[in-house]
């Protein structure tokens, strides 16, 4: 791995941690979890940002394959990789980490480190990561937007939507694309391990968002349903209460129509 790569992932470890530091003192009342989506947010940004910039024929993106890494594309790889040592070690100090999140965080920084040393697969990687990021922000802002006190609103549930959308087509219908042709191509067996490990972890969360949005959406049907059946039932209570007070009104006029009191 050349020098100014090496100098740019310790200096990015630096950077991200002391940014979540940052955070914590501006927002002494929000959790650890949330100071930490903040900086995984504006990683994913700036992920998206350096890995559009550093694509070299956006006429066909993923090209030329098993070629070697153009200095743009080390360094945007460097940033991530940087970013992802950061959150794995931060993630284990927060007790919302899960085994799944792990495993991908590992996989992808073999395979990145794999990249860099190699100085080859740029291509591939970058579409990777490109992919794997364009959701994230999403994903944080959902989580963000419960801590806020946005849970179970049309906005929370917009942003689950948006998540679910382009996490299924980014991960799911271009991921496999992109998984096929860093197999296919001469690629170390290293990276192609990292594709096909990147491309089941990604399955495993379709599986899990499909599950999580299908219980969202048929919970607010069924809140709708009860909302509509509470107004139902007051309705139907208001014209019970009616009823009586209707049928006691046409006895007294009836009776003082027999009386004479009443002329018709």
């Amino acid at each position: 791995m050349e020098d100014y790569i090496l100098r740019i992932i310790i200096l990015g470890i630096i950077s991200w941690t002391t940014t979540f530091h940052l955070f914590r003192k501006l927002l002494p009342k929000r959790s650890f979890e949330f100071c930490n989506r903040l900086v995984s947010t504006a990683h994913a940004t700036l992920a998206v940002v350096l890995a559009s910039l550093s694509v070299e024929n956006w006429a066909c993106p993923v090209s030329p394959l098993a070629s070697k890494s153009s200095p743009s594309q080390m360094q945007a790889l460097a940033v991530s990789l940087s970013y992802l040592i950061y959150d794995l070690i931060c993630c284990q100090f927060d007790k919302g980490g899960s085994i799944d999140n792990t495993i991908h965080h590992l996989v992808s920084i073999v395979g990145m480190a794999a990249g860099l040393v190699y100085r080859k697969s740029g291509s591939e990687m970058i579409a990777a990561l490109f992919i794997t990021e364009i959701s994230s922000p999403f994903l944080h802002l959902r989580e963000l937007l419960k801590e806020l006190g946005y849970r179970d609103t049309d906005l929370n549930l917009a942003a689950d939507i948006s998540f679910a959308a382009i996490f299924s087509f980014a991960r799911m219908v271009v991921g496999p694309y992109i998984a096929w042709l860093t197999l296919t191509a001469d690629n170390p067996l290293i990276i192609k391990a990292m594709a096909l490990g990147l491309q089941l972890v990604s399955a495993y969360w379709f599986y899990k968002i499909a599950r999580m949005l299908s219980y969202k959406l048929t919970k607010r049907a069924a809140s709708k349903n009860l909302v509509c059946a509470d107004k139902g039932a007051s309705a139907a209570n208001e014209l019970a209460k009616l009823i009586p007070v209707t049928v006691k009104g046409c006895v007294v006029i009836f009776s003082l129509i027999g009386a004479g009191a009443i002329n018709i």
